[in-house]
């Protein structure tokens, strides 16, 4: 029997779904793919090849493999929570004058003249480097919702910053 939550109904309390692109999708799971079918595997052969050495108390090669093994299984089960929970969306089928997750954002600063461009993604498919901002990352926070011409003020530990959006769009 299902236990009632906060309102009385027998239905699990609803959870906030994070989202994620398509291609962040692709990219965890052939992460998870690559674990499961590759590292887990490798980390076991490794296990028993330690053990095979005799006493494992005082045996550095056991240890590291189980470390391993536990940092394997660990992103294993963080990979399926993640996927379980996303919502996944396809930036290239949105479209609108306002910024939203998937959307790709040019940005100048409205000090130096810096410009910059950032894709506003999901948090496992972040990479600054490579323009792509997780939705819960600051400068994310501060262009959701925002226009072309807006002037956004990104707070960080530091300092403020403000940013006015020169282009917006989604592919």
């Amino acid at each position: 029997m299902a236990a009632n939550s906060a309102d009385g109904s027998n239905q699990a309390p609803k959870t906030d779904r994070l989202p994620i692109t398509i291609k962040g999708k692709i990219k965890l799971e052939e992460e998870l793919k690559r674990l499961i079918q590759m590292e887990r595997p490798a980390v076991v052969r490794a296990i028993e090849e330690a053990r095979a050495h005799g006493d494992i108390s005082e045996n550095a090669e056991y240890d590291a493999a189980k470390e391993r093994q536990s940092l394997i299984e660990g992103r294993i089960a963080e990979i399926q929570g993640h996927l379980a929970g996303a919502e996944v969306v396809d930036p290239s089928k949105l479209s609108g004058d306002r910024v939203v997750f998937g959307a790709h954002v040019e940005i100048v600063d409205t000090e130096t003249e810096e410009k910059s461009s950032y894709q506003i993604v999901g948090v496992d498919e972040a990479d600054v480097k490579e323009g792509r901002v997780s939705i819960l990352s600051p400068i994310a926070r501060a262009l959701i919702g925002k226009r072309v011409g807006d002037i956004v003020t990104v707070r960080s530990p530091k300092t403020d910053k403000e940013y006015e959006i020169t282009n917006l769009f989604f592919q």
